[in-house]
Protein backbone atom coordinates (compact mmCIF):
# COMPACT_ATOMS: atom_id res chain seq x y z
CA UNK A 1 0.00 0.00 0.00
CA UNK A 2 2.98 2.66 1.04
CA UNK A 3 4.31 1.57 -2.53
CA UNK A 4 0.96 2.31 -4.08
CA UNK A 5 0.89 5.48 -2.60
CA UNK A 6 4.52 6.49 -3.52
CA UNK A 7 4.11 5.37 -6.91
CA UNK A 8 0.44 7.49 -7.12
CA UNK A 9 2.42 10.89 -5.69
CA UNK A 10 5.04 10.60 -8.01
CA UNK A 11 2.25 10.55 -11.15
CA UNK A 12 1.86 14.29 -10.04
CA UNK A 13 5.61 15.08 -10.34
CA UNK A 14 6.90 17.98 -12.69
CA UNK A 15 3.49 19.69 -12.86
CA UNK A 16 3.79 23.69 -12.21
CA UNK A 17 2.32 25.52 -9.26
CA UNK A 18 0.18 27.44 -11.70
CA UNK A 19 -1.38 24.21 -12.75
CA UNK A 20 -2.17 22.86 -9.03
CA UNK A 21 -3.75 26.36 -8.55
CA UNK A 22 -6.30 26.15 -11.21
CA UNK A 23 -6.61 22.68 -10.28
CA UNK A 24 -7.75 23.99 -7.06
CA UNK A 25 -9.80 26.82 -8.33
CA UNK A 26 -11.37 24.42 -10.51
CA UNK A 27 -12.24 21.89 -8.06
CA UNK A 28 -13.80 25.00 -5.93
CA UNK A 29 -15.90 25.97 -8.81
CA UNK A 30 -17.30 22.46 -9.84
CA UNK A 31 -17.89 21.49 -6.58
CA UNK A 32 -19.66 24.60 -5.62
CA UNK A 33 -21.91 24.47 -8.79
CA UNK A 34 -24.77 22.31 -6.52
CA UNK A 35 -27.30 23.69 -8.45
CA UNK A 36 -27.14 22.00 -11.62
CA UNK A 37 -27.29 18.23 -9.90
CA UNK A 38 -30.67 19.07 -8.78
CA UNK A 39 -32.02 21.83 -10.92
CA UNK A 40 -34.64 19.82 -12.85
CA UNK A 41 -35.50 18.37 -9.35
CA UNK A 42 -35.68 22.23 -8.07
CA UNK A 43 -37.83 23.60 -11.12
CA UNK A 44 -40.38 20.75 -10.97
CA UNK A 45 -41.00 20.22 -7.09
CA UNK A 46 -40.26 23.27 -5.81
CA UNK A 47 -41.48 25.72 -9.06
CA UNK A 48 -44.27 23.60 -10.64
CA UNK A 49 -43.00 23.40 -13.99
CA UNK A 50 -44.29 20.30 -15.72
CA UNK A 51 -41.77 17.90 -17.55
CA UNK A 52 -41.81 19.35 -21.29
CA UNK A 53 -40.97 23.05 -19.27
CA UNK A 54 -38.33 21.29 -17.57
CA UNK A 55 -37.18 20.21 -21.22
CA UNK A 56 -37.69 23.15 -23.14
CA UNK A 57 -35.13 24.65 -20.31
CA UNK A 58 -32.77 22.36 -20.18
CA UNK A 59 -32.47 22.90 -24.32
CA UNK A 60 -31.28 26.78 -23.21
CA UNK A 61 -29.18 25.17 -20.42
CA UNK A 62 -27.32 23.52 -23.41
CA UNK A 63 -28.12 26.72 -26.25
CA UNK A 64 -26.45 28.19 -23.28
CA UNK A 65 -23.27 26.75 -22.82
CA UNK A 66 -22.88 25.98 -27.06
CA UNK A 67 -22.81 29.69 -27.23
CA UNK A 68 -20.87 30.41 -23.84
CA UNK A 69 -18.00 27.73 -24.95
CA UNK A 70 -17.66 29.74 -28.64
CA UNK A 71 -17.75 32.90 -26.91
CA UNK A 72 -15.28 32.08 -24.18
CA UNK A 73 -13.29 30.72 -27.07
CA UNK A 74 -13.33 33.99 -28.97
CA UNK A 75 -12.30 36.43 -26.08
CA UNK A 76 -9.55 33.81 -24.26
CA UNK A 77 -7.97 34.73 -28.23
CA UNK A 78 -8.55 38.55 -27.55
CA UNK A 79 -8.27 39.52 -24.24
CA UNK A 80 -6.56 36.21 -22.67
CA UNK A 81 -7.60 33.56 -20.07
CA UNK A 82 -7.25 34.91 -17.12
CA UNK A 83 -9.82 37.86 -17.70
CA UNK A 84 -12.25 35.26 -19.51
CA UNK A 85 -11.85 32.86 -16.22
CA UNK A 86 -11.76 35.55 -13.31
CA UNK A 87 -14.94 36.88 -15.23
CA UNK A 88 -16.48 33.89 -15.70
CA UNK A 89 -16.41 32.85 -12.02
CA UNK A 90 -17.54 35.84 -10.43
CA UNK A 91 -20.16 37.28 -13.01
CA UNK A 92 -21.32 32.92 -12.34
CA UNK A 93 -21.32 33.45 -9.10
CA UNK A 94 -23.79 36.53 -9.01
CA UNK A 95 -26.45 34.48 -11.67
CA UNK A 96 -26.51 31.45 -9.43
CA UNK A 97 -27.41 33.55 -6.19
CA UNK A 98 -29.84 35.54 -8.65
CA UNK A 99 -31.65 32.46 -9.93
CA UNK A 100 -33.14 32.03 -6.80
CA UNK A 101 -35.20 35.01 -7.55
CA UNK A 102 -36.69 33.57 -10.73
CA UNK A 103 -40.24 32.55 -10.64
CA UNK A 104 -41.71 32.41 -14.19
CA UNK A 105 -41.09 29.81 -17.36
CA UNK A 106 -39.73 32.45 -19.58
CA UNK A 107 -37.98 33.88 -16.50
CA UNK A 108 -36.25 30.50 -16.24
CA UNK A 109 -35.10 29.94 -20.01
CA UNK A 110 -33.80 33.47 -20.21
CA UNK A 111 -31.69 32.82 -16.72
CA UNK A 112 -30.50 29.56 -17.43
CA UNK A 113 -29.43 30.35 -20.93
CA UNK A 114 -27.23 33.72 -19.45
CA UNK A 115 -26.31 31.68 -16.29
CA UNK A 116 -24.75 29.17 -18.29
CA UNK A 117 -23.55 31.24 -21.17
CA UNK A 118 -21.23 33.04 -18.68
CA UNK A 119 -20.56 29.74 -16.56
CA UNK A 120 -18.93 27.76 -19.68
CA UNK A 121 -17.12 30.48 -20.97
CA UNK A 122 -14.48 29.31 -18.50
CA UNK A 123 -14.25 25.98 -20.08
CA UNK A 124 -11.92 27.00 -23.22
CA UNK A 125 -10.06 29.46 -21.12
CA UNK A 126 -9.35 26.87 -18.57
CA UNK A 127 -7.77 24.40 -21.52
CA UNK A 128 -5.58 27.15 -23.03
CA UNK A 129 -4.33 28.17 -19.21
CA UNK A 130 -3.57 24.77 -18.82
CA UNK A 131 -1.54 24.78 -22.20
CA UNK A 132 0.34 27.75 -21.36
CA UNK A 133 1.43 26.56 -17.78
CA UNK A 134 2.18 23.22 -18.70
CA UNK A 135 6.13 22.22 -18.73
CA UNK A 136 7.68 20.91 -21.87
CA UNK A 137 5.39 17.17 -21.85
CA UNK A 138 3.34 17.53 -19.50
CA UNK A 139 0.72 18.93 -21.20
CA UNK A 140 -1.75 15.71 -20.81
CA UNK A 141 -1.04 14.68 -17.12
CA UNK A 142 -1.92 18.81 -16.24
CA UNK A 143 -4.98 17.83 -18.14
CA UNK A 144 -5.51 14.82 -16.45
CA UNK A 145 -4.51 16.51 -13.17
CA UNK A 146 -7.19 19.39 -13.91
CA UNK A 147 -10.07 16.86 -14.66
CA UNK A 148 -9.14 14.96 -11.87
CA UNK A 149 -10.08 18.21 -9.88
CA UNK A 150 -13.73 18.25 -11.73
CA UNK A 151 -14.29 14.82 -11.08
CA UNK A 152 -13.54 15.22 -7.64
CA UNK A 153 -15.64 18.50 -7.07
CA UNK A 154 -18.60 16.58 -9.26
CA UNK A 155 -18.53 13.53 -6.44
CA UNK A 156 -18.56 15.89 -3.75
CA UNK A 157 -20.92 18.59 -4.47
CA UNK A 158 -24.26 16.35 -5.06
CA UNK A 159 -23.46 14.54 -1.69
CA UNK A 160 -22.84 18.15 0.09
CA UNK A 161 -25.96 20.07 -2.06
CA UNK A 162 -28.40 17.11 -0.90
CA UNK A 163 -27.35 17.62 3.00
CA UNK A 164 -27.84 20.99 2.43
CA UNK A 165 -31.36 20.46 0.76
CA UNK A 166 -32.68 17.71 3.39
CA UNK A 167 -31.23 20.11 6.23
CA UNK A 168 -31.39 23.74 5.15
CA UNK A 169 -33.39 24.73 1.84
CA UNK A 170 -33.06 25.13 -1.92
CA UNK A 171 -32.54 29.04 -0.96
CA UNK A 172 -28.90 28.41 0.68
CA UNK A 173 -27.94 26.30 -2.06
CA UNK A 174 -28.14 28.85 -4.72
CA UNK A 175 -26.07 30.88 -1.78
CA UNK A 176 -23.36 28.80 -1.19
CA UNK A 177 -22.88 28.51 -5.11
CA UNK A 178 -22.75 31.76 -5.41
CA UNK A 179 -20.28 32.25 -3.11
CA UNK A 180 -17.66 29.78 -3.92
CA UNK A 181 -17.71 30.52 -7.50
CA UNK A 182 -17.11 34.52 -6.39
CA UNK A 183 -14.28 32.79 -3.76
CA UNK A 184 -13.08 31.08 -6.55
CA UNK A 185 -12.62 34.02 -8.85
CA UNK A 186 -10.90 36.05 -6.05
CA UNK A 187 -8.76 32.87 -5.28
CA UNK A 188 -7.24 32.56 -8.85
CA UNK A 189 -6.80 37.03 -8.85
CA UNK A 190 -4.79 36.72 -6.01
CA UNK A 191 -2.76 34.37 -6.54
CA UNK A 192 -2.33 33.94 -9.87
CA UNK A 193 -0.91 37.01 -11.85
CA UNK A 194 -1.59 37.45 -15.75
CA UNK A 195 1.63 39.06 -15.93
CA UNK A 196 3.52 35.46 -15.58
CA UNK A 197 1.90 34.41 -19.17
CA UNK A 198 3.11 37.64 -20.88
CA UNK A 199 6.39 36.50 -20.97
CA UNK A 200 5.74 32.84 -21.13
CA UNK A 201 3.21 33.49 -24.51
CA UNK A 202 3.72 37.06 -26.27
CA UNK A 203 2.17 36.44 -29.05
CA UNK A 204 -1.17 34.45 -27.83
CA UNK A 205 -3.71 37.38 -28.05
CA UNK A 206 -1.53 39.18 -31.12
CA UNK A 207 -0.38 37.20 -33.48
CA UNK A 208 -2.89 34.51 -35.10
CA UNK A 209 -1.02 31.67 -37.55
CA UNK A 210 -2.68 29.23 -39.19
CA UNK A 211 -6.11 28.06 -39.88
CA UNK A 212 -9.28 28.63 -37.98
CA UNK A 213 -10.71 26.19 -36.79
CA UNK A 214 -13.51 26.49 -38.55
CA UNK A 215 -11.28 25.93 -42.10
CA UNK A 216 -9.21 22.91 -40.42
CA UNK A 217 -10.63 19.96 -42.25
CA UNK A 218 -8.53 17.67 -39.94
CA UNK A 219 -9.90 19.53 -36.42
CA UNK A 220 -13.78 19.54 -38.65
CA UNK A 221 -12.96 15.60 -38.89
CA UNK A 222 -11.97 15.87 -35.13
CA UNK A 223 -15.04 17.64 -34.40
CA UNK A 224 -17.56 15.77 -35.18
CA UNK A 225 -15.72 12.64 -33.44
CA UNK A 226 -16.21 14.21 -30.30
CA UNK A 227 -19.80 15.84 -31.07
CA UNK A 228 -20.67 11.70 -31.84
CA UNK A 229 -18.37 10.29 -28.64
CA UNK A 230 -20.39 13.22 -26.21
CA UNK A 231 -23.81 12.44 -27.36
CA UNK A 232 -23.22 8.66 -26.38
CA UNK A 233 -21.30 9.70 -23.50
CA UNK A 234 -24.44 12.04 -21.63
CA UNK A 235 -26.91 9.15 -21.94
CA UNK A 236 -25.06 7.81 -18.90
CA UNK A 237 -26.49 10.98 -16.87
CA UNK A 238 -29.82 11.06 -18.02
CA UNK A 239 -31.60 7.98 -20.27
CA UNK A 240 -29.15 5.87 -17.99
CA UNK A 241 -30.10 6.31 -14.68
CA UNK A 242 -34.01 5.73 -15.74
CA UNK A 243 -32.73 2.14 -17.13
CA UNK A 244 -31.67 1.53 -13.85
CA UNK A 245 -34.40 2.58 -11.67
CA UNK A 246 -37.18 0.94 -14.16
CA UNK A 247 -35.23 -2.25 -15.72
CA UNK A 248 -33.48 -3.19 -12.27
CA UNK A 249 -35.44 -1.55 -10.02
CA UNK A 250 -32.46 0.27 -8.25
CA UNK A 251 -33.40 3.06 -5.48
CA UNK A 252 -32.21 6.65 -5.85
CA UNK A 253 -29.18 6.14 -3.45
CA UNK A 254 -28.08 3.01 -5.17
CA UNK A 255 -27.76 4.70 -8.85
CA UNK A 256 -26.29 7.79 -7.04
CA UNK A 257 -23.62 5.05 -5.52
CA UNK A 258 -23.50 3.60 -8.83
CA UNK A 259 -22.52 7.57 -10.05
CA UNK A 260 -19.79 7.92 -7.82
CA UNK A 261 -18.47 4.89 -9.06
CA UNK A 262 -17.14 7.33 -11.80
CA UNK A 263 -16.37 9.86 -10.17
CA UNK A 264 -14.00 8.22 -7.51
CA UNK A 265 -12.31 5.66 -9.81
CA UNK A 266 -11.18 8.22 -12.30
CA UNK A 267 -9.67 10.36 -8.59
CA UNK A 268 -7.94 7.32 -8.32
CA UNK A 269 -6.89 5.53 -10.95
CA UNK A 270 -7.24 8.29 -13.92
CA UNK A 271 -3.42 10.06 -13.10
CA UNK A 272 -1.71 6.58 -13.23
CA UNK A 273 -2.88 5.30 -16.13
CA UNK A 274 -2.49 8.80 -17.76
CA UNK A 275 1.24 8.51 -17.02
CA UNK A 276 1.53 4.80 -18.10
CA UNK A 277 0.30 5.69 -21.18
CA UNK A 278 2.52 8.80 -21.69
CA UNK A 279 5.61 6.15 -20.86
CA UNK A 280 4.35 3.32 -23.60
CA UNK A 281 3.89 6.50 -26.03
CA UNK A 282 0.58 5.75 -27.23
CA UNK A 283 -0.63 8.54 -29.56
CA UNK A 284 -2.82 10.97 -29.08
CA UNK A 285 -5.41 10.15 -31.40
CA UNK A 286 -5.21 6.08 -30.91
CA UNK A 287 -5.76 7.27 -26.64
CA UNK A 288 -9.01 9.22 -28.28
CA UNK A 289 -9.73 5.80 -30.42
CA UNK A 290 -9.60 3.35 -27.27
CA UNK A 291 -11.58 5.48 -25.58
CA UNK A 292 -14.48 5.15 -27.56
CA UNK A 293 -13.87 1.33 -28.22
CA UNK A 294 -14.34 0.88 -24.14
CA UNK A 295 -17.38 3.04 -24.01
CA UNK A 296 -19.06 1.36 -26.73
CA UNK A 297 -18.53 -1.90 -24.87
CA UNK A 298 -20.30 -0.45 -21.76
CA UNK A 299 -23.28 0.16 -23.56
CA UNK A 300 -23.03 -3.33 -25.14
CA UNK A 301 -22.22 -5.65 -21.27
CA UNK A 302 -25.50 -4.17 -20.34
CA UNK A 303 -27.49 -6.12 -22.79
CA UNK A 304 -26.08 -9.03 -22.35
CA UNK A 305 -28.00 -10.36 -18.63
CA UNK A 306 -30.85 -9.11 -16.72
CA UNK A 307 -28.30 -9.17 -13.83
CA UNK A 308 -27.65 -5.98 -11.84
CA UNK A 309 -23.83 -6.78 -11.81
CA UNK A 310 -23.21 -6.32 -15.87
CA UNK A 311 -24.12 -2.31 -14.65
CA UNK A 312 -21.53 -2.05 -12.43
CA UNK A 313 -19.12 -3.54 -15.03
CA UNK A 314 -20.70 -1.47 -17.85
CA UNK A 315 -19.82 1.80 -15.43
CA UNK A 316 -16.44 0.58 -14.92
CA UNK A 317 -16.04 0.29 -18.67
CA UNK A 318 -17.50 3.46 -19.35
CA UNK A 319 -15.01 5.51 -16.83
CA UNK A 320 -12.17 3.32 -18.32
CA UNK A 321 -12.84 4.97 -21.58
CA UNK A 322 -13.61 8.12 -20.08
CA UNK A 323 -10.34 8.15 -18.23
CA UNK A 324 -8.61 6.94 -21.46
CA UNK A 325 -9.88 9.14 -24.67
CA UNK A 326 -10.67 12.43 -22.59
CA UNK A 327 -7.15 14.04 -21.59
CA UNK A 328 -5.91 12.93 -24.64
CA UNK A 329 -8.56 14.15 -27.03
CA UNK A 330 -8.33 17.42 -24.80
CA UNK A 331 -4.68 17.59 -25.18
CA UNK A 332 -4.59 16.61 -29.22
CA UNK A 333 -7.06 19.64 -30.13
CA UNK A 334 -4.49 21.64 -28.27
CA UNK A 335 -1.48 20.46 -30.14
CA UNK A 336 -3.86 21.00 -32.87
CA UNK A 337 -4.49 24.44 -32.48
CA UNK A 338 -1.28 27.01 -33.80
CA UNK A 339 -0.70 30.17 -31.93
CA UNK A 340 -2.90 32.98 -31.79
CA UNK A 341 -5.54 30.82 -31.92
CA UNK A 342 -5.52 28.20 -29.36
CA UNK A 343 -8.78 29.37 -27.70
CA UNK A 344 -10.69 29.46 -30.54
CA UNK A 345 -9.90 26.12 -31.03
CA UNK A 346 -10.60 25.16 -27.38
CA UNK A 347 -13.66 26.85 -27.95
CA UNK A 348 -15.04 24.60 -31.18
CA UNK A 349 -13.65 21.88 -28.98
CA UNK A 350 -15.66 22.74 -25.99
CA UNK A 351 -19.01 23.18 -28.00
CA UNK A 352 -19.12 19.34 -28.92
CA UNK A 353 -20.05 18.69 -25.37
CA UNK A 354 -22.37 21.76 -25.58
CA UNK A 355 -24.14 20.50 -28.34
CA UNK A 356 -24.19 16.55 -27.37
CA UNK A 357 -26.29 18.29 -24.24
CA UNK A 358 -28.59 19.76 -26.32
CA UNK A 359 -29.08 16.85 -28.40
CA UNK A 360 -28.64 13.94 -26.85
CA UNK A 361 -30.72 13.86 -23.74
CA UNK A 362 -34.07 13.83 -25.89
CA UNK A 363 -32.37 11.55 -28.73
CA UNK A 364 -32.13 9.44 -26.01
CA UNK A 365 -35.43 10.02 -24.28
CA UNK A 366 -37.44 9.55 -27.75
CA UNK A 367 -35.03 6.50 -28.40
CA UNK A 368 -35.64 4.61 -25.53
CA UNK A 369 -39.58 5.50 -25.35
CA UNK A 370 -40.20 4.72 -28.73
CA UNK A 371 -37.96 1.61 -28.91
CA UNK A 372 -36.84 0.68 -25.89
CA UNK A 373 -33.61 0.60 -23.85
CA UNK A 374 -32.06 -2.21 -25.81
CA UNK A 375 -32.44 -0.88 -28.85
CA UNK A 376 -31.33 2.57 -27.70
CA UNK A 377 -27.51 0.96 -26.07
CA UNK A 378 -27.35 -1.05 -29.55
CA UNK A 379 -27.34 2.29 -31.23
CA UNK A 380 -25.13 4.20 -29.25
CA UNK A 381 -23.00 1.38 -29.67
CA UNK A 382 -22.98 1.42 -33.46
CA UNK A 383 -22.69 5.11 -33.47
CA UNK A 384 -19.42 4.60 -31.32
CA UNK A 385 -18.22 1.76 -34.24
CA UNK A 386 -18.65 4.95 -36.44
CA UNK A 387 -16.81 7.18 -34.33
CA UNK A 388 -14.03 4.53 -34.16
CA UNK A 389 -13.68 3.99 -38.17
CA UNK A 390 -13.75 7.97 -38.07
CA UNK A 391 -10.96 8.01 -35.76
CA UNK A 392 -8.69 5.77 -37.01
CA UNK A 393 -8.60 7.79 -40.45
CA UNK A 394 -8.37 10.69 -38.76
CA UNK A 395 -4.94 8.94 -37.41
CA UNK A 396 -3.89 7.91 -40.74
CA UNK A 397 -4.68 11.23 -42.25
CA UNK A 398 -2.54 13.20 -39.87
CA UNK A 399 0.15 10.07 -39.31
CA UNK A 400 0.74 10.77 -43.32
CA UNK A 401 1.21 14.36 -42.30
CA UNK A 402 4.69 15.73 -41.92
CA UNK A 403 3.39 18.48 -39.34
CA UNK A 404 0.98 16.49 -37.11
CA UNK A 405 2.83 12.39 -37.91
CA UNK A 406 3.40 11.98 -33.57
CA UNK A 407 -0.20 12.71 -33.04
Amino acid sequence: MKKFYRNYIDNFAGLSREIWLLSLVTFINRAGAMVIPFLSLYLVSEKGFTLPEVGLIMTCFGIGSFTGTWIGGRLTDSIGFYKVITGSLFFGGIGFYLLQYIETFYGFCIGIFSLILVADAYRPAIFVASDVYSKEGNKTRSIALIRLAINLGFSIGPVIGGLIIANISYTSLFWIDGITCAAAAGLLFVLLKPKKVISDEPTVAVTKEGLAPYRNSYFILFFVIMVLTSITFVQYFSVMPLYYAQNHLLSEDTIGWLMFLNGATIVIFEMPLVTWLERIKISKTMATFWGGVFIALSFLVVNISSWSGVLVIGMILMTIGEMVGSPFSSALALEMAPKGRKGSYMGLYSMSFSISHMIGHNGGMNLANTFGFDITWYVMAAMLVVVSILTLWLYRLLKNSPKFNTW
